[in-house]
């Protein structure tokens, strides 16, 4: 499937690119097909792009990566509606509200998106736990984060033209966030 996107142009979708959300997001439940989008930018931050409405896409990330401490509780309920067998065939997103000044970046940690990996499903969840805010300041963390890596990456790193792509839903790696309520 070929889209035309407000934010990136032109994309090639695979059907291993396609993410699908019965329920849609939050405030946005009419949208239920979404792909991730990766745009070589190195911020780590990748875009949940709609493809019912192609000028929408949400920033998003792994909570781990500014709050290692982060776990999602997931009901019975939950996981058979993610069609979860294993725990270990999910990812965790958060999405991110990126103001003008991007150092008051936030991520909502109280309602993170989970997905199935292998089953190409996803829900956002809202957790029950109060610890979590859904404006949690995290610049500061993402900053030190990709500072690591790009030094980690700098030698390696090629002269090639960057452009944006699609990321196949099952080569995101496993969330440790998620848990079980019963566990």
């Amino acid at each position: 499937m070929i889209i035309q996107t407000g934010r990136f142009g032109q994309l090639d979708i695979a059907d291993e690119d396609l993410i699908t959300i019965p329920q849609g997001i939050l405030g946005f439940p009419e949208l239920s097909r979404f792909c991730l989008v990766d745009p070589s930018d190195d911020t780590l931050i990748l875009w949940l792009q709609s493809l019912e409405n192609p000028n929408l896409a949400f920033p998003v990330l792994e909570p781990k990566v500014f709050r290692a401490d982060y776990a999602v509780r997931l009901s019975a309920a939950e996981l058979r509606e993610l069609k979860l067998e294993n725990l270990k065939q999910a990812a965790v997103l958060s999405i991110l509200t990126i103001p003008g000044d991007v150092t008051q970046m936030t991520a909502n940690l109280k309602a993170p998106l989970v997905v199935n990996l292998k089953e190409q499903i996803a829900r956002q969840v809202v957790l029950q736990e109060n610890e979590y805010s859904v404006k949690h300041l995290m610049f500061k963390e993402l900053r030190a984060h990709v500072m690591t890596l790009v030094a980690q990456s700098a030698a390696a790193e090629a002269e090639s033209e960057k452009v944006s792509a699609t990321v196949s839903v099952r080569s995101l790696p496993p969330s440790s966030a998620v848990r079980a309520l019963n566990a």
